[in-house]
């Protein structure tokens, strides 16, 4: 039976509205666990571990997000690319920017031998763009081109902004349930033997230990979603997927050892995960063919 066709502009929008309820399950697992948290210790507790989880939570992913440009591209190694060393590269992020209206971000170039790019920056203002040494070597201008309108989509959707709005509500989580654990340590909890302060204080165990597991998935899921989009995007910038899906097919067979430099943090920016066998934070490349096909 044929596969039905896919309007990138259809894939976007889905994929957005899948984002948006999957944020939302965050935000709700925030309330839920603040709640039975604040009925297990005291009543009238909520709003202060809330504050204070919110505070932690907020100021540290705020300085990550206004350095994360700098954070990443310091991470990897990687070198300011110049447009008489790099010319095509110049040339062809230059040309995908002034047919998408955006401008033009800072280029760079890291040494890898894997076929892979990121990008970083909290706005198209002020956003990076960095492809390993492996891409420019190993695809052909369609295929790069494919690549490089991938990561504006990501500028585009503001994606930095949104995973940043999704590390504080994983960040929020993370604290509470730390803050209510250690609690125990201490001989938290009301006093006597209030059977609903302890039903409260088991369920409020066992969400501390389960919440964070489940809000990981549930970024990780964000995190494919986004890399669905940005696929989309690129279609749309370049209106040609057969670059794109070239791109995939050779990083699919292309095995280099994983890439040493890279740590769990910065791996969910790439364009494939470079870090081979952890993690599921970017959806498996023959899915992404698939829908890209299907375009």
């Amino acid at each position: 039976m044929e596969k039905r066709h896919i309007d990138f502009r259809d894939q976007i929008s889905r994929n957005k509205t899948k984002s948006f309820l999957l944020l939302l399950i965050i935000f709700v697992v925030i309330i839920a666990l603040g709640y039975v948290i604040s009925m297990a210790l005291a009543p009238g507790s909520f709003f202060f571990i809330m504050i204070i989880a919110s505070l932690f939570s907020i100021f540290y992913v705020w300085f990550s997000f206004y350095n994360s440009h700098k954070i990443a591209i310091m991470s990897v190694g990687a070198k300011k690319a110049t447009r008489e060393s790099y010319k095509q590269y110049y040339d062809l992020v230059e040309g995908l920017t002034l047919a998408s209206g955006m401008p033009m971000p800072q280029l760079y170039v890291m040494p890898s031998s894997q076929i892979n790019a990121f990008a970083s920056g909290r706005n198209p203002q002020n956003a990076v763009v960095c492809v390993t040494e492996g891409a420019l070597e190993k695809l052909d201008k369609k295929e790069l081109e494919g690549v490089l309108a991938h990561e504006l989509g990501h500028i585009a959707s503001y994606d930095m902004r949104y995973m940043t709005l999704v590390a504080v509500g994983v960040g929020m989580i993370s604290i509470i349930s730390q803050i209510f654990l250690r609690s125990l340590w201490f001989g938290g909890g009301r006093g006597g033997n209030d059977k609903n302060g302890a039903i409260f204080m088991v369920i409020g165990i066992v969400l501390a230990i389960l919440a964070p597991i489940v809000v990981w998935l549930v970024q990780a899921s964000i995190s494919r979603k986004r890399e669905f989009s940005a696929d989309a995007s690129a279609v749309k910038f370049t209106r040609y997927p057969a670059g794109l899906i070239g791109a995939l097919k050779k990083i699919r067979h292309d095995n280099p050892p994983t890439e040493k430099k890279v740590t769990k943090a910065v791996a969910p920016l790439f364009f494939s995960n470079p870090l081979k066998g952890w993690g599921s934070t970017h959806p498996s490349l023959e899915k992404r063919i698939e829908v890209l096909e299907r375009m």
